[in-house]
């Protein structure tokens, strides 16, 4: 099962990713990870990234979508894999059909710009492990400490109101087309993420599971 997890900053969707991954063992591929992995590998495509990097200039998207690709191979991928944080853009959608990578359903994880903001003024981070945690709605069990590693707790520099804002902004006009052209492939499925964290996962688990008992 290959899936797509789409949805604005603050949405949840990386939250949503790491309860499918585990509840599929299917691994979860975020772009920043596959990008660091392959320039620590220095692999051709993550040589040609860090020359891009190391200028300042944003990646292409072939070459991201051909990083992708280098990931999927992968043994770990045999079953499925889930890209979170990509696509962002629909020409980056595009360029993946493009070179062949095949996706087989698309969650887009949907909630308002307010509750959203709401989220991410309350959300701290692992500066460890990446851990997410919110001071009201998923506190760890020790204030400022993650329970996964023990690591202290911080908040994100981009999460203050104004660059929420503009990320919103952004996300807007650039990666909200794609909800569009996933539902013109008819591979699109909306679950509500106004709620709490277990309600918007019944509701991703629901899709997928229909999904996997019906591929």
């Amino acid at each position: 099962m290959k899936v797509i997890i789409l949805g604005a900053p603050g949405a949840g969707k990386g939250t949503q990713a790491e309860i499918i991954s585990k509840f599929f063992n299917i691994p979860i591929i975020g772009t920043g990870a596959m990008i660091r992995e392959a320039m620590k590998k220095e692999s051709p495509l993550g040589q040609k990234a860090k020359s891009f990097m190391d200028q300042g200039h944003l990646l292409p998207d072939e070459l991201v979508v051909g990083l992708v690709e280098e990931r999927i191979v992968l043994e770990d991928c045999k079953n499925g894999f889930i890209l979170d944080g990509f696509p962002r853009t629909l020409s980056q959608a595009i360029t993946l059909e493009n070179l062949g990578v095949s996706i087989d359903i698309v969650i887009n994880v949907e909630a308002d710009d307010e509750t959203i903001k709401e989220r991410l003024i309350g959300r701290i981070v692992c500066e460890n492990c990446r851990a997410s945690y919110h001071t009201e709605h998923k506190p760890p069990a020790v204030k400022g400490i993650c329970d996964r590693c023990g690591h202290k707790l911080t908040r994100r520099k981009d999460d203050t109101p104004e660059t929420i804002n503009e990320r919103l902004e952004v996300y807007h006009e650039l990666t909200e087309p794609l909800i569009h052209y996933y539902v013109d492939k008819g591979k699109l499925h909306t679950v509500d993420a106004t709620g709490t964290i277990d309600n918007t996962t019944l509701q991703t688990i629901k899709v997928l599971e229909a999904f996997h008992g019906n591929p």
